[in-house]
């Protein structure tokens, strides 16, 4: 008999990206934190974002440009309390990251000058403003080493990692009075068992979706597990059609997922067909620094036009030592694959990027479960709209993780430990002799996804989508009833699910709008509304 393992903390963190890791830090001054990593600690996609936070540092920027920015990107639908709100804690959130030790670059000083050097500022697409805060172009990694080591050596946060989140507990599950969360249940995958976390307060960190997408600029773990867990707990979605395609991802058989970060063409790197001929001046008068999915959707329609497998991204124009020490890592990086960017354009192609959707919460990271907050890109604030401007997703994480910490510590005296919960059951289970139906699914449900649910939509395509994914459902809710439980088997469940609720929202929009193009909805409705679904 397997042994009953349960953890116990004021707080239950899932996820380990700069949302929960932000979070973490700053609840363990006052509580006991349990902070949950389905791989190792960095694994997320904290890690490997590349360009920076924006934030208003500049004298001749201004708070009121950079909410106008965020709502002309996110195309009308954006909240614009929420992005006011952003912005306004967006210094003091970029200021604590500071105090952490997150080294941002500073611009050379005159020698000899006692001066303290400015912050370097750069500029992306769909920013009026040089407003963006890095660390080179790997500005993501030093966020994460920077928190997550003090996290490890923080007395009062436990780190779990390896341990899949598999489903929250409520007390309507559990047959309590009211609907409140009460932890979760979780599987350890190095010893290949489910553990249960009791916990007064839960927070998803989980990150995004695109996992859902056969080609994709996420790491493995971007699996749509906190969103899908809460739709199940009762919490409302919101947005789901919105997903975000990088226009610039190598292109390239031995590094599918490696992106290339759009300060390159902040700093001046032009697009070019194959013949070398620059095409974005035809599509928008801002050309390589229009708002992604502007940018995406021209490559998406050169490359079908052409027949060719991607396009180029040129910055061989700069000088080399420019290029080399602004974007050491992708010199780098393409230097081992034969590309020397300093010479030769870099092929790219778009790939599924940034879930603009998701679990809706208030300004606090309150979701609609008691006790339940989602932070990041797992949640729907009403921050991005129809589409997200360069540089805010890091901030987001950083600015309502702060506030979700203020909103849980005026709490914490009042809400009581939860009381014992149920182990989990594999009496009824037995292990898996079919792993190829997970494989199979797994191939099946990303594939049609790209092609019927990616950059240009049409009422049939998400029709076959939808009826694609019902299949898919019966059969995978089929194989977790019969067998334990695995991480392929957990994601999988997971991503059917966001699957659905992506075809559902892109379904009811019925106009054109930012990320979501619909071929038979060319034209924008004059009063957009965010697409909400409910529970059953």
């Amino acid at each position: 008999m397997k042994q009953v393992v349960e953890h116990q903390s004021d707080v239950l963190v899932i996820g380990s990206g700069a949302a929960g890791l932000t979070l973490a830090l700053h609840l363990a001054e006052k509580s006991k934190v349990i902070l949950l990593s389905k791989g190792p600690l960095s694994e997320g996609s904290t890690y490997y974002a590349q360009g920076g936070i924006a934030s208003v540092f500049d004298e001749e920027d201004t708070i009121e440009s950079h909410v106008a920015d965020t709502l002309v990107a996110g195309a009308g639908l954006c909240d614009e309390p929420v992005v006011k709100f952003t912005a306004e804690n967006a210094k003091a959130a970029m200021q604590w990251l500071i105090t952490c030790g997150v080294a941002f670059d500073k611009e050379e000083t005159p020698p000899g000058s006692t001066a303290e050097a400015p912050y370097h500022l750069t500029r992306e697409g769909g920013h009026s403003h040089r407003r963006i805060l890095h660390a080179a172009d790997a500005t993501g990694k030093e966020v994460q080493v920077t928190l997550q080591d003090q996290a490890r050596n923080h007395p009062n946060i436990t780190v779990l990692e390896r341990y899949n989140a598999i489903d929250l507990i409520t007390t309507r599950k559990l047959n309590r009075p009211g609907n409140r969360v009460q932890g979760a249940y979780i599987w350890n995958r190095d010893a290949e068992h489910v553990e249960t976390v009791r916990a007064r307060f839960v927070a998803l960190a989980t990150g995004g979706s695109s996992k859902v997408y056969q080609y994709t600029s996420n790491p493995d773990i971007a699996s749509g597990d906190g969103i899908a867990m809460a739709w199940r707990s009762g919490c409302r979605v919101a947005n789901m059609e919105f997903n975000q395609f990088h226009p610039t991802c190598l292109y390239h058989a031995d590094a599918r997922n490696f992106l290339l970060t759009e300060a390159l063409r902040g700093e001046g790197a032009y697009l070019r067909r194959p013949d070398g001929t620059r095409f974005m001046p035809e599509f928008d008068e801002r050309a390589e620094l229009a708002p992604r999915d502007i940018v995406a959707r021209a490559i998406d329609y050169e490359m079908k036009r052409l027949g060719s497998d991607c396009v180029y991204l040129d910055i061989t124009h700069k000088p080399a030592d420019f290029i080399i020490k602004h974007f050491p890592t992708i010199y780098k990086r393409c230097l081992e694959l034969g590309i020397d960017i300093t010479k030769d354009p870099i092929p790219v192609v778009p790939a599924a990027h940034y879930t603009c959707g998701g679990v809706m919460t208030d300004l606090h990271g309150q979701t609609d479960l008691n006790g339940l907050y989602a932070i990041g890109e797992v949640a729907y604030t009403g921050l991005h709209g129809a589409n997200r401007l360069a540089s805010n997703s890091l901030l987001e994480c950083l600015v309502f993780a702060r506030a979700a910490a203020e909103d849980i510590e005026s709490q914490l005296n009042k809400i009581p430990m939860p009381g014992s919960i149920p182990a989990w059951d594999e009496s009824q289970v037995s292990n898996s002799d079919e792993e190829v139906v997970i494989a199979h699914n797994w191939h099946e449900l990303r594939l049609f996804m790209w092609d019927y649910v990616g950059i240009v939509r049409s009422d049939k395509r998400l029709e076959r989508a939808l009826r694609r994914c019902a299949m898919l459902q019966q059969e995978i809710q089929e194989y977790y009833s019969n067998f334990r439980v695995s991480n392929n088997l957990l994601e999988l469940r997971n991503l059917v699910q966001v699957a659905e609720l992506i075809i559902r929202c892109a379904m009811e929009r019925k106009e054109s709008r930012g990320l979501h193009y619909n071929i038979d909805h060319p034209h924008k409705d004059e009063s957009p509304k965010p697409t909400i679904l409910q529970p059953d």
